[in-house]
């Protein structure tokens, strides 16, 4: 009797934290309980052969957004090989909107919301009887202390080789139509203590690179206090063997409390994510999202000019009510701030987030398959959107990638959204690609166009150079985070090596 728990991970640095949790509140059925983790991009039948060589009796499969059409391609031939295989779904992709989904269609059975208890007597009830008769079961929400907390089962290729994705808080109290936490009554909180104490125990194992998942990492500042004070005195203790944490923040609610702990961090060891999604506020109030702007900007302009804290900001495209005119003031003003990336996303319809009910009245359009980016609002047309997925794209490639420290400035200018919107427009019609540019090729396009701006060749040329040969990239904190990322995985590696 073997039950197998499985997902397609986004990267191979991705260690699932909903299936570990599954794991650990399997009881009587945790020892034939056993991970199975892949890769998006795996040869299906060859992630069928793996999942059946122990011959399970029940598979469950976390989906989402961004595996459902390989994960619906795994469960059709696994029907068609195996069919005496129970298959259980799982997950925010499967957890709405499931009737016309036909992933559903072909599994036998399907946990909507929390499946942290419902999955475990899901089972018992397929291996002992009686068989269910729905197919559909809402996942039961049990309080968080009733839950079996995962983090011993991060194996150590875990510690030695990813990132380990941990939660002090479940929920959000915050309505942001385009987020599936919009359906949240609030946050919950776990023991503190009872956390901390885990974190310990992975610190003490090797783990370095703590990414938290909370949606609202600062929403009560005493926790957070005391979160950040473990990093601190891991920091002091073995400041030649440092710690990196990962938050989620909340742009408008910095106290000084924690502006202070905050300042002690050195560099390379503590990154925010901070979402202002749009500046507008007759968008941010269409789509429910309270946020003091003003505070919000000082927060992050603070964050930039005190702290060594390396900033990742969000911007969302395409929100109900936003043109091109006021997303590019949003743009400029956010980068004003000195951000060390901008994350320029365009919105998706998540299933299940109320952000459709805005569809008829501002004429949203989106791909009907995944991951159902928006394609065209009344305020923005099909082929300015295109544009708008190009722009994110290069972006990407060229100031998030802190590959053009010098270069860049030169670009944007006293324009920035306008200036590399016709670099982005200019960039696609020469090369008719947004993917696999060289970086050669990218460093010739680049210098090309600041001469076709009006620069001398030969000053264009050594701009780019410079940039190119590396000589900024030692300077800038977006490259020494992801140098940081790498270093303490490597160091993960080597205590586990010794250990």
């Amino acid at each position: 009797m073997t039950i197998l728990l499985s997902t397609l991970n986004a990267r191979y640095t991705h260690a699932s934290l909903g299936l570990r949790y599954l794991q650990a509140n399997m009881g009587d059925l945790q020892d034939v309980t056993h991970l199975q983790e892949f890769v998006i991009g795996a040869r299906t039948t060859d992630m069928a052969e793996k999942l059946l060589q122990s011959k399970p009796h029940i598979i469950g499969f976390g989906v989402y957004i961004w595996n459902v059409e390989e994960t619906t391609k795994l469960v059709a031939l696994l029907k068609r090989v195996a069919p005496e295989v129970v298959i259980v779904l799982g997950g925010p992709e499967v957890s709405y909107e499931s009737g016309e989904q036909n992933i559903v269609q072909l599994a036998d059975y399907l946990i909507t919301g929390w499946g942290d208890v419902t999955f475990p007597q899901l089972c018992k009830q397929i291996l002992h009887g009686p068989k269910p008769l729905m197919k559909i079961h809402a996942g039961v929400q049990p309080p968080l202390a009733e839950l079996t907390m995962p983090y011993s089962l991060y194996s150590d290729e875990d510690i030695k080789n990813r990132t380990l994705y941990v939660e002090a808080s479940r929920g959000c109290p915050f309505k942001c139509e385009f987020c599936l936490s919009a359906l949240d009554k609030t946050a919950w909180p776990y023991d503190l203590d009872l956390f901390l104490g885990e974190l310990e125990t992975l610190h003490a194992r090797g783990a370095r690179l703590f990414k938290f998942v909370d949606r609202t990492f600062n929403l009560n500042i005493k926790s957070s206090l005391k979160i950040m004070q473990f990093f601190l005195d891991k920091l002091e203790a073995h400041p030649e063997d440092p710690v990196y944490a990962h938050f989620e923040v909340v742009p408008d609610h910095l106290p000084d409390a924690l502006k202070e702990g905050i300042k002690k961090f050195p560099a390379g060891t503590l990154q925010f994510e901070i979402g202002i999604q749009s500046f507008n506020p007759e968008v941010q109030t269409l789509v429910s999202r309270k946020q003091n702007n003003e505070k919000a900007a000082e927060n992050i302009r603070w964050l930039c000019e005190n702290s060594h804290a390396h900033l990742h900001v969000d911007l969302i495209a395409g929100l109900p009510g936003e043109d091109v005119a006021s997303f590019a003031r949003g743009f400029d003003r956010l980068l004003e701030l000195g951000p060390h990336e901008i994350q320029f996303g365009i919105l998706k319809r998540l299933r299940g987030t109320p952000i459709i009910r805005h569809t008829q009245e501002y004429g949203l359009v989106f791909d009907p398959y995944p991951p159902y980016t928006i394609l065209a609002t009344d305020r923005i047309d099909f082929n300015e959107m295109q544009q708008l997925v190009r722009f994110a794209r290069y972006w990407d490639l060229i100031a998030n990638s802190g590959r053009f420290a010098h270069t860049l400035p030169l670009i944007l200018r006293e324009s920035p959204f306008a200036n590399f919107m016709r670099l982005s427009n200019w960039l696609y019609a020469t090369t008719d690609a947004t993917n696999r540019i060289a970086l050669e090729r990218l460093a010739v396009l680049v210098r090309q166009w600041l001469v076709l701006e009006g620069m001398d060749e030969e000053v264009a040329a050594e701009v780019v150079r410079s940039d190119y040969a590396g000589q900024a990239n030692t300077k800038l904190k977006t490259q020494a985070i992801h140098k940081a990322e790498q270093t303490v995985l490597q160091r993960q590696a080597r205590h586990m090596a010794v250990g």
